[in-house]
Formats: structure tokens, C-alpha cells, sequence
């Protein structure tokens, strides 16, 4: 396998954008067995830095995450934008919305995927118990059909607010 030019060694990350985040868990555990699921809302009162398309600006989702073998799941329902995910929705309806990768150092992701031509989408920052752990979207999705996340896991996530199934 050639060397990636932009630092994406492995898919780590697969992510849905949904309506209804509860519904979708829902089905997910109950016709899958794909579960439990963490439940965060992500927002402007705990998440630092957050952009869209090249601006500052506040939005807020809520999100689930659980693993499927060595791959994170997770399902996103957008609660306050503009953000990404209220345009998908309003573009293709739920669904594939990103592939994550994890990286060392976010900075250098976003540099590297500028430099080969994929504009920074949208961002935030410091979603760690530590203030650490940082996210960023790019546009890919002409390119490859869906969007890719560079994503700095933080050393440590703090309690989810709750699980599902409880």
C-alpha cells in the first residue's frame, strides 16, 4: 500500500448523521446488536474553537459512540448549526456522513490536508477531561464521496452524559 500524502494510515472512525439520535440507537442495538452506546452533546459551553467554513462559529450535535471491533462508531444528530451535518441532512438525508482517522497532532493534519488542496470544513477543540483532543473535517467529499475527520484523541473523554442502553 502506498504512502498516504495527507497521513491517513488507517480508517479508525466511521460516522452517521441521523434526525433522531435515540431512534436510531434504538435500532442500531435492537435489529444489529450494535451497542452500547455513549451518548455526549457536543456545544460551544465544553467544546473550544469551533468552526465552519472558514469561520468562528458555535453549533451543537449530539453524538453516540460505541466500537465495532478495532472501529468507532458513531451517530451524530445536529441540534443547533450551521453546521456539516445540518447541511447533509438537508442535502442526502441521513447517512455516511464521514471516515475518521487518528492523528498525533491536529495542526499538522489540517496542514497537510491544505496542502494538497482539501479545505478545512469544520473544527473544535479540547473535548478531553484534560482540555485536550481536537477534531477536523475536510472537504473531500467530491473527491471521495464522503467527507474525512482528522481526529486527536484526547488522553482521556470525560463520563458520557449517558449510555444505551442504560
Amino acid at each position: 500500500m502506498a504512502e498516504s500524502p495527507v497521513g491517513i494510515g488507517s480508517i479508525d472512525q466511521v460516522a452517521v448523521v441521523v434526525r433522531d439520535l435515540n431512534a436510531s440507537m434504538e435500532r442500531y442495538v435492537n435489529e444489529f446488536g450494535i451497542g452500547p452506546w455513549s451518548v455526549y452533546t457536543f456545544s460551544p459551553d465544553w467544546i473550544e474553537g469551533m468552526t465552519f467554513r472558514g469561520n468562528e462559529q458555535d453549533y451543537i450535535m449530539k453524538l453516540a459512540i460505541t466500537m465495532v471491533g478495532n472501529v468507532m462508531y458513531e451517530l451524530i444528530e445536529p441540534v443547533q448549526g450551521p453546521n456539516s451535518y445540518e447541511e447533509f441532512l438537508n442535502e442526502h438525508g441521513e447517512g455516511l456522513h464521514h471516515l475518521g482517522y487518528f492523528v498525533d497532532d491536529i495542526d499538522t493534519a489540517i496542514q497537510q490536508m491544505e496542502k494538497a488542496g482539501y479545505k478545512l470544513l469544520q473544527s473544535g477543540r479540547s473535548f478531553g477531561t484534560n482540555n485536550d483532543g481536537a477534531y477536523a473535517y475536510f472537504e473531500t467529499e467530491s473527491a471521495l464521496g464522503h467527507i474525512v475527520e482528522a481526529i486527536e484523541m484526547p488522553a482521556e473523554m470525560p463520563p458520557p452524559e449517558r449510555t444505551y442502553p442504560e
